[in-house]
């Protein structure tokens, strides 16, 4: 292994760490109460350090994302790679995967969600923005190819793939907002799930043939 080599695995070690930090501290104190000291304080390293990675909290914050939507674009792929999942079952499968997105890091995909609509993405670097804005675009690419196929085999109603790929994750996002909010309210029961249940009952209902 080269020097160059070593040293760029160092720097992703180091900003995985960061990462790791991020997130415990996002989750114990929100994002307006953390701080950069906070988060460094909790990695171990000098606030100076972090600056060397991100440049302020937004930066910080929003680079969580990556994560899921990482994860959220590889379990669509699966999805429509599997040649053996019938098209009458995808739409199950799609329920199920979503559903699974959610339980990988409840957390950061609140936040991701609510990142979506706020002034913070004016302020990251254009080449954060610009991945960020890549897997978005590759995932729901992934979930109109599934809802191009079922039309292709007459299976689903003939509207327009993108367009029912931003329902789903309008419907998606939605309910997990929703859900959310009410249990701050009242924090006896989670209906996430059987809420999304019922969602996407009523949605695959209306688009299956």
């Amino acid at each position: 292994m080269g020097i160059q080599e070593r040293k760029e695995r160092e720097r992703e070690r180091r900003r995985q760490q960061i990462i790791v930090a991020a997130k415990r501290v996002f989750s114990d104190k929100g994002f307006n109460k953390a701080t950069m000291e906070d988060i460094a304080k909790e990695a171990e390293l000098s606030p100076g350090t972090l600056y060397l990675y991100f440049k302020n909290k937004d930066e910080l914050y929003a680079s969580l994302s990556l994560r899921i939507l990482h994860y959220l674009y590889i379990r669509l792929e699966h999805l429509n790679n599997d040649e053996k999942l019938e098209y009458q079952s995808r739409l199950d499968a799609l329920k199920d995967a979503m559903y699974d997105v959610y339980q990988f890091d409840p957390m950061i995909l609140i936040n991701m969600f609510h990142l979506q609509s706020s002034e913070t993405l004016r302020n990251l670097t254009p080449e954060l923005l610009a991945e960020i804005k890549r897997l978005s675009r590759e995932s729901l690419s992934e979930m109109a190819k599934l809802f191009k196929e079922g039309i292709k085999h007459k299976v689903y109603i003939d509207a327009h793939p993108n367009a029912l790929a931003d329902i789903v994750w309008a419907l998606f996002s939605g309910v997990v907002l929703w859900e959310t909010s009410k249990k701050v309210i009242n924090d006896d029961k989670d209906y996430l799930k059987d809420t999304l249940e019922t969602a996407f009952d009523i949605f695959c209902r209306g688009i299956r043939k």
